[in-house]
């Protein structure tokens, strides 16, 4: 099954969207699609009997325009109706002088008087809102389309109301002229000409404030730069990105981006990667270190071999995991989509019932057809279109600038509603590999000295033990030495002279086999109930150490345990380890339940069964082993190394070396529920209160609206909405 991102044009509110989704669904070949209104996006997935081509058409069918496959390298296409706009401003004003300066006290235009020259005064109306007609074109274009196709949409609403007063002031006007010059009353030109422009205002205003909305998306685009430096015979060369090859070598230099995936060959610098891991300080890499595309050199000079190039790169897979995860739709969404399915039909039913109403009742053409315009106008369900997608966005985009891959927006929805997290162990709470957790000197070297006899000796080791001690090495900056006949002492441990002194290290058959007196048992003893691995370091057949190496909890755990605590979260280890490792461990992180001893398998079960038990289980781990318990969670997450995402078969990936993004997840997922919410609502009530305004039920109570109003109180309405969700880039999370 293949899936792509198209970009869509001439989709204004949310009918459209749900209209070209329903229609899209409904084709041969397509599996399932979904429309996001607000990046003007479709994530289409089909099978192999369709082509791009087959799917451009069926949009076209819908009634709309693709622009081809999604590309997230474009530029963001800046709105340039800017120009139109101020001048129709001017000419709006132009309009409501000639034809609304006699009710305010103003003068009036001599030639242009309504009493003495009605024609002049009619012809003139009619020749400016003519202009206005041809400025909103596209929205009669796209009203007409979307009703042809049985998608009426917003477009349609406002086409029917300011066509029929448009129409109707010709009518008037020709009877203006000939004789019957109390038309001139009944004029509406100039509702027709401000409906427009309104509307032309709102969409500037929304297409502004979404260009900022996708700038998240784009900053994450941007953040490789658009040249490197590549290395060929020993000189330099600038370069664009598209002429890199993989197995180049490229030079990084302090201040400088990486400018694709790759391995340091030479040198090393520290570097900052916090728009993929959130990790705020800057992380020392070497000779043999991978490289992500888009870090920050701060301090040093290294070369690095190309591996991952363009689309393959770690970021392109991180904007596209998060285009398609904005392009999906939340379950909260649906209800938007399910109101905007009738509502436009709804409202034009409720329209024409007003307008037959106020015609029976003998209140006039005039009047009827006010209250008609008025009600098409102020039901446009922009704002309900726009509640859900805006926020899903911008949580999205949150979440990415923070480490935090989410793959779909129902999994951003779901992390509010979690109540219990159930954590594998090792690789999770802890680090999953081997550290040196605790050294007792018994000799007179200093501390970093006997290190550094003890990380030589192992240099030369093959056993796992052998690179916890290399790793110290390489933290604590420790020089290793030379060391001669060295030796492999197989089930017991290594031997080997440094400065012609002999020394071996190794498990307690060292002792033993090698007749050393031992004097620290109580300690040995100690250190095995904390169910370290123990290291003798011996040097002229005396122990001089006990070190205890071990897997150690991973940092930050304990706080991120206490804090899921005390948002009422149950916390379950579930691991394969042996009981009494895994109680040490939910010992030191305060985890009282505890399930040790399971098979893979064993784990899907349990999880099974809390979700039987109508828990909401959210399921962290490696995101390799434990695969098949994350798949079955309501939410996998998984702890990964921030270069492999394609993939990786959790519902969230956190791209750096911490648990923290969990607490983050949770934080952001509940805003933005909430500010969906507060959206919706606004939306709702919005319909609720003007609707039945616009109909004319309050007009006893001197409370009514004309048809400009309501495309005033329209475009309000949508910049309500639009400024609320962007409220959500102020949301607290937690930094490491």
């Amino acid at each position: 099954m293949n899936k792509v991102i198209l970009s869509i044009e001439g989709m204004s509110c949310s009918a459209c969207s749900s209209g070209l989704e329903k229609y899209l669904n409904q084709q041969k070949g397509i599996h399932k699609a979904s429309v996001n209104l607000v990046l003007a996006q479709a994530l289409i997935e089909y099978d192999e009997s369709l082509t791009i081509s087959d799917l451009n058409r069926f949009v076209k069918e819908a009634g709309f325009k693709s622009l081809g496959v999604y590309d997230e390298t474009k530029e963001i296409q800046k709105d340039k109706g800017k120009k139109s706009l101020v001048l129709f401003g001017v000419l709006s004003i132009v309009v409501l002088y000639i034809s609304m300066s006699h009710m305010v006290g103003l003068p009036t235009i001599p030639v242009l008087d309504m009493k003495k020259y009605p024609n002049y005064y009619s012809l003139c109306l009619l020749i400016l809102t003519t202009f206005f007609l041809i400025y909103g074109f596209d929205i009669f274009k796209n009203g007409w389309k979307n009703f042809i196709h049985k998608s009426p949409n917003m477009d349609t609403l406002v086409s029917i109301g300011v066509l029929a007063s448009f129409l109707y002031s010709v009518f008037g006007t020709i009877m203006i002229f000939m004789g019957q010059t109390e038309y001139v009353e009944n004029l509406y030109f100039e509702s027709s000409a401000i409906i427009l422009f309104f509307i032309k205002l709102g969409r500037f205003i929304d297409t502004k404030s979404k260009e900022k909305i996708k700038e998240a998306i784009q900053e994450l685009v941007q953040i490789t730069p658009m040249k490197a430096l590549l290395k060929i015979k020993n000189q330099e060369q600038e370069v664009s990105l598209d002429e890199i090859q993989k197995g180049d070598i490229l030079i990084c230099k302090p201040g400088m981006k990486v400018a694709v995936d790759g391995i340091i060959t030479k040198g090393s610098a520290h570097l900052d990667e916090a728009f993929i891991t959130g990790e705020s300080t800057p992380m020392k890499k070497e000779k043999g270190a991978s490289v992500v595309a888009g870090s920050l050199n701060h301090d040093g000079y290294f070369e690095y071999r190309a591996e991952k190039i363009g689309k393959d790169s770690t970021i392109s897979e991180i904007v596209r995991l998060v285009i398609e995860a904005t392009n999906t739709k939340a379950p909260i969404a649906k209800i938007a989509d399910k109101v905007s399915g009738i509502f436009v039909p709804g409202i034009l039913l409720v329209a024409i019932v007003t307008f037959v109403v106020y015609w029976m009742i003998g209140a006039g053409i005039h009047s009827a057809l006010t209250h008609f315009v008025t009600v098409l106008v102020v039901a446009c369900p922009c704002a309900l279109g726009l509640a859900t997608p805006l926020a899903i966005v911008i949580g999205e985009g949150i979440c990415a600038k923070n480490g935090i891959l989410v793959k779909s927006s129902e999994i951003l929805e779901n992390a509010s509603k979690v109540d219990t997290v159930v954590f594998d162990k090792t690789g999770t709470l802890t680090y999953g590999k081997l550290k040196v957790a605790k050294i007792h000197n018994y000799s007179s070297y200093s501390q970093k000295e006997l290190m550094k006899i003890v990380a030589s000796l192992e240099k030369n080791s093959t056993h796992p033990i052998g690179t916890a001690f290399l790793n110290y090495a390489k933290e604590n900056k420790i020089k290793l030495v030379e060391v001669t006949d060295f030796e492999n002492l197989a089930g017991r441990g290594i031997k080997g002279t440094i400065d012609k002194r002999e020394f071996w290290i190794g498990n307690h058959k060292i002792v033993s086999s090698e007749k050393v007196t031992n004097e620290y048992e109580m300690m040995e003893k100690e250190l095995a109930e904390e169910k370290n691995s123990i290291v003798y370091v011996v040097e002229n057949r005396k122990v001089i150490a006990l070190i205890g190496v071990k897997d150690i909890k991973r940092d930050h755990a304990e706080m991120v345990i206490e804090e899921l605590k005390n948002r009422n979260k149950e916390v379950i280890m579930l691991t394969g380890d042996h009981e009494i490792t895994a109680n040490l461990i939910a010992e030191q992180l305060g985890i009282s339940k505890v399930i040790a001893n399971v098979m893979p398998k064993d784990k899907v079960h349990i999880i099974q069964e809390l979700k039987k038990n109508k828990k909401m289980v959210m399921m962290v781990g490696d995101g390799i082993n434990d695969a098949p318990s994350l798949k079955t969670a309501d939410i996998g997450v998984s702890v990964s190394s921030g270069t492999d995402i394609a993939n990786n078969s959790a519902d969230v990936i956190l791209m750096g070396d911490h648990l923290v993004p969990i607490l983050n997840l949770m934080t952001i997922s509940k805003a933005t529920v909430r500010n969906i919410k507060q959206n919706l609502f606004w939306a709702f009530f919005y319909n609720t209160c003007m609707i039945p305004i616009a109909t004319g039920m309050f007009s006893k109570f001197h409370i009514f609206m004309n048809p400009m109003l309501a495309a005033l109180a329209m475009t309000i309405s949508s910049l309500t909405v639009v400024m609320n969700a962007l409220r959500l880039k102020k949301v607290k999370i937690r930094r490491m």
